[in-house]
């Protein structure tokens, strides 16, 4: 199911395989929340090079809803979407207040914006899962806002280790299952919580709950009380990092899977990512700028168009411009994750990351 084939320090480069076949590691995944990203359709998707996606099963059980996806023979056939998918639990909507109710010992208790209410138990995230038929699904874990106290995350990890082990108990099929871990920001939670997930022996082992708020070095040092205590020879995923400079501090450390809204909002709002810096759209140096957004890229928006005509786009909300900016931010986090690959490959890796990150940060 997951082999290294090259590493590098703990960089490493592997092969993940599902039912809809196999994928190098480490990869970058793009939100397909409810089987479409906003402004991007599956083809952009295909176009960019996108391997993996991640959609969100609580959100796609409620629209369109699960028959939906057994008339339509599950989510590939559905979106007509050659590659793997995973999809995501329903805990990261802990976070949003207008769905939050509560938590037991059993699971979660949604509000829906209709008003409707849902219970998401381990028993309802393996169904869903399996009738939408994701190569991947995450078990149900139980996720906290940056800033709680210790007692609060380890109630909440606590909940998370039963609802994981139970998703385990049920686990049938084809289908990959990964175990996410919790804990806060307190190494020893995160220690504890790598061990237990770890012993539950899954396909794969997730980091979950950072990436919200927390400041850049706590996110590091989480990572490296967790990866010492999952098993190296599976893949570990952080959850919800979408930062190319985080991205890469983490490849560094171990980590093979990442996802994130992250490179797509910030498209969509002229913030464009480049191998020689972040481009601001928006600055009227950029008015009458006839050269695409990145000299070489072969997105089709830089093949296509000038850094003028979508600044243009950009300035009157067009949703066919922000279709077109966040067709190139898809693109980049594709190449990026490439290069990645080929750096570890080489040998070459720190290389690679110094001269990216001399770089990255610079506001073009």
């Amino acid at each position: 199911m997951f082999s290294i084939i090259k590493e590098q320090g703990n960089a490493r480069v592997g092969i993940l395989q599902t039912v809809h076949g196999e994928v190098e590691t480490p990869f970058f995944m793009p939100v397909a929340t409810r089987a479409v990203g906003r402004f991007v359709s599956t083809e952009d998707y295909i176009e960019a090079g996108a391997k993996v996606l991640i959609a969100n099963a609580f959100l796609l059980s409620l629209s369109p809803g699960l028959e939906t996806f057994e008339k339509m023979k599950g989510i590939h056939n559905f979106m007509r979407y050659p590659g793997i998918i995973f999809t995501d639990c329903g805990g990261f909507q802990m976070l949003r207040e207008n769905l939050m109710q509560d938590t037991t010992t059993n699971g979660i208790k949604f509000k829906t914006p209709e008003g409707q209410e849902v219970f998401m138990r381990p028993e309802k995230v393996m169904h869903i899962g399996e009738t939408i038929g994701s190569d991947v699904i995450m078990a149900l874990d139980c996720v906290l806002p940056y800033g709680k106290t210790k007692e609060e995350y380890l109630e909440a990890m606590e909940k998370s280790h039963r609802w994981t082990k139970k998703c385990k108990e049920l686990h049938k099929g084809k289908q990959l299952l990964f175990g996410i871990t919790q804990g806060g920001t307190f190494p020893d939670l995160r220690e504890q919580s790598a061990r237990i997930i770890n012993e539950l022996d899954f396909d794969g082992n997730a980091i979950g709950g950072i990436g919200i708020g927390e400041p850049t070095e706590v996110l590091y040092k989480v990572v490296e009380a967790s990866i010492p205590h999952l098993n190296k020879n599976k893949p570990r995923y952080v959850m919800g990092l979408g930062k190319p400079e985080q991205i890469i501090e983490c490849v560094e450390r171990g980590i093979d899977i990442f996802d994130s809204i992250y490179p797509q909002k910030n498209a969509r709002h002229g913030m464009l990512f480049t191998f020689n810096g972040i481009l601001d759209l928006g600055k009227e140096i950029y008015k009458y700028d006839e050269s695409p957004i990145e000299k070489d890229c072969k997105c089709f928006s830089c093949k296509t168009f000038s850094k003028a005509y979508l600044r243009y786009l950009l300035k009157k909300e067009d949703p066919v411009g922000k279709r077109y900016l966040t067709i190139h931010n898809l693109y980049f986090m594709q190449e990026f994750m490439k290069k990645i690959r080929e750096s570890i490959k080489e040998g070459a890796f720190q290389e690679f990351k110094k001269d990216f990150l001399s770089k990255h940060k610079k506001l073009q």
